[in-house]
């Protein structure tokens, strides 16, 4: 596979907004581990011209602001780069598990392709559980 090259800004309705969609996706979304993160895919009902949103979570235990920062800037680059890996009505809340030093862009998004498998199986979970959620 190409290395992938992050395309485009990264806007509004591509994120993860509001305190209430964060708690949906951490609830009842499904988690992919991975050595330096954990990735939470839920499902939503959406257009067929929907793209895929992300949310980033780091907290102190990271690091300062300044590294904080720069891992959230890391994600959002590897989201944009494999935006691909996820489909277009998924949900997905990284949580940085701990420093990202010394860590490149190509190192995160090989990181994430290398659970590509992993995170389609768990993208299928997350829509069979939409499917079968109560009204």
């Amino acid at each position: 596979m190409p290395p992938a090259e992050p395309r485009g800004r990264f806007r509004a309705p591509s994120r993860v907004r509001k305190r209430r969609e964060y708690q949906a996706i951490q609830s009842e979304g499904v988690r992919v581990s991975l050595a330096h993160f954990v990735l939470i895919l839920a499902a939503r009902n959406a257009a067929p011209d929907a793209m895929p949103r992300l949310g980033i979570t780091a907290s102190r235990k990271v690091g300062g602001a300044v590294v904080r920062n720069r891992a959230k800037r890391l994600v959002r680059e590897a989201f944009r780069a494999t935006r691909a890996l996820f489909p277009p009505d998924i949900d997905v809340v990284v949580i940085v598990k701990r420093e990202l030093a010394g860590l490149r862009l190509s190192d995160v998004v090989e990181e994430w392709q290398g659970a590509e498998g992993l995170i389609a199986r768990r993208a299928q979970l997350a829509r069979r559980n939409l499917a079968v959620k109560p009204a």
